[in-house]
């Protein structure tokens, strides 16, 4: 099993190292930040500044989200109705990273906007959080559906596949190291799987704290993962609502930070 996750990662980083680097951001400590779409720079160039040292963040972030809204480089930008950047506080500790958009949010460009992010805005509040004090994304920013021709259907999402993950990832990957969060989420197996390398199963590296490596970028500082259900499996299966809070009580001892009382 382990010989077979090591040539999965291993694959990964050679389809992203292989992939052209064309309308890409780059934010990193061995790189120049430049946006590059036809072989001219963009009129907002950044050159000789790194995620820490970019000077106005959200200048980054809106140039990824304005790359993530006109990208086509998998299937999924041609069947999207809205792309899903992602949303929240650009300088936040905290990161929630799931799997893609559903359907509402096919139709906002926000994430979790539907019954699973409003079960994960309470998990957010009491975990002592409000939404805008975090940063919340997928590991792909157009929604997968089991019916692309279809998409006003209902129950029509479908997890993202490896090729739709391997494509979409330098999005995620800017965005974590722009933000520079001290702790990630990873929620559900598909996003812990992607994002951890240890991870041969969400059981087993569930409420456990690890160093979070990332494929194409080197980040300026070290950032924590942790994993956890996805709000959507929790509202499945409630009875893992409360392992899942079991997890997070291990994040907020690990932050030095108590849940929020009760009310």
């Amino acid at each position: 099993m382990k010989s077979e996750i090591g040539k999965l990662a291993t694959d990964l980083k050679n389809f992203i190292k292989s992939s052209d680097e064309d309308d890409l951001v780059f934010c990193s400590g061995k790189n120049n930040l430049t946006q590059v779409k036809d072989n001219k720079p963009s009129q907002a160039e950044f050159t000789g500044k790194n995620a820490t040292d970019c000077a106005d963040k959200a200048v980054v972030m809106e140039q990824l989200a304005s790359q993530i809204n006109s990208c086509a480089r998998c299937d999924l930008g041609a069947t999207r109705i809205k792309a899903v950047p992602g949303e929240g506080n650009i300088n936040a500790k905290l990161m929630f990273i799931g799997e893609g958009p559903g359907y509402e949010e096919d139709r906002q460009g926000r994430p979790f906007v539907g019954k699973a992010g409003q079960l994960l805005d309470k998990i957010i509040a009491a975990m002592g959080f409000a939404r805008e004090e975090v940063f919340i994304a997928n590991m792909v920013k157009c929604h997968p559906m089991i019916d692309a021709s279809d998409p006003d259907k209902r129950g029509n999402d479908r997890a993202p596949n490896f090729d739709e993950i391997a494509v979409c990832r330098r999005y995620i990957e800017q965005q974590i190291n722009t933000i520079l969060p001290d702790y990630v989420v990873a929620l559900g197996g598909v996003a812990a799987k992607s994002l951890i390398m240890e991870a041969a199963s969400l059981s087993s590296i569930r409420g456990k704290i690890y160093d979070l490596r990332l494929s194409a970028v080197e980040l300026k500082k070290p950032v924590k993962i942790i994993a956890t259900f996805h709000p959507a499996a929790l509202l499945r299966n409630p009875g893992w609502k409360k392992d899942a809070w079991t997890d997070l009580k291990v994040l907020l001892a690990a932050m030095g930070r108590a849940p929020a009382p009760r009310q």
